[in-house]
């Protein structure tokens, strides 16, 4: 391959990067599943590389979360209206993050591209139950106008709020480690607490995803430069730049598409990918 040609290669990868990114933060702004667009895009890309798959999810992580940035910032009216409390998960939020990251980067690669099949299966069956897991969400929160306690920042119990606290502390720990589906997961807990509508329900799970993929992207940098982790930065800076305008008008171009059809895509790329790494890990494919 010549010079030429390399470089054709390299302007291609980098707008389908761009794109995937895009639409990866576009998605997440409203659910969650970007992860799902811009993991296995890298994992071709990085195949080369010793543990590319790690690097493809460190890589993606911290791609990503310009967009969850902007995402947050976009819900930040409805964010004021929601009670006190709810910035307590910052706390499991990042410690849970912390101890994924630090399990990803701590244990052998070999262990994560074992579990990789598995994580993006969750994923995608996640996200093809996410109008079931909405419903529930909605419920939750009919009952609560119904109640009229909804933004009593006490109408939450010590009890309540330490599930919650749990919960989210759970949801972390996988979006530390790979993060696919943690916008849906973290939708239907913050559901069952009286947040209100959907839109506030959107502004906190923005806010404690990008605490989530901000504390694991902070200690994935932090690790490549002490050498414990390997992250593709040219990747990322493609990445930052598609992920920044998805996250920031995402949420405006979802709405104009047909949720089903953006749901049914996403979900079936899901389970197509989990097919093809089983069929991988199981050296299906000779």
């Amino acid at each position: 391959m010549n010079g030429e040609e390399q470089a054709i290669n390299l302007i291609l990868d980098a707008i389908l990067l761009a794109t995937v990114s895009f639409c990866g933060a576009a998605v997440n702004s409203v659910a969650g599943g970007g992860t799902l667009l811009t993991f296995p895009v890298l994992g071709a890309m990085l195949s080369e590389i010793p543990g590319g798959m790690v690097t493809a999810n460190t890589t993606s992580t911290i791609g990503l979360w310009p967009g969850a940035l902007t995402a947050a910032w976009a819900y930040r009216d409805e964010r004021r209206a929601t009670p006190e409390w709810s910035r307590w998960l910052l706390v499991p939020s990042i410690t849970g993050a912390l101890l994924g990251s630090v399990a990803l980067i701590g244990l052998p690669s070999s262990s994560f591209n074992r579990l990789v099949p598995w994580l993006v299966l969750l994923a995608a069956i996640l996200f093809a139950l996410q109008p079931w897991i909405s419903s529930l969400s909605a419920r939750s929160s009919t009952s609560s106008c119904e109640n009229n306690d909804l933004l009593n920042r006490d109408s939450l119990s010590q009890r309540s709020l330490a599930w919650m606290a749990c919960s989210q502390f759970l949801i972390a720990v996988y979006g530390g480690y790979f993060g696919a589906g943690i916008g849906i997961l973290m939708l239907a807990s913050l559901g069952m607490a009286r947040l209100g509508d959907i839109h506030r329900l959107n502004s906190v799970k923005n806010e404690l995803a990008t605490a989530v993929n901000g504390t694991a992207a902070g200690l994935f940098v932090l690790g490549s430069f002490a050498g414990l982790s390997n992250v593709h930065w040219p990747s990322v800076g493609v990445m930052a730049c598609g992920s920044l305008a998805g996250g920031l008008v995402g949420s405006v171009l979802a709405r104009r598409i047909p949720a089903a059809l953006v749901r049914h895509g996403v979900a079936a790329i899901g389970f197509l990918l989990a097919a093809y790494y089983f069929g991988r890990e199981w050296q299906l494919f000779g």
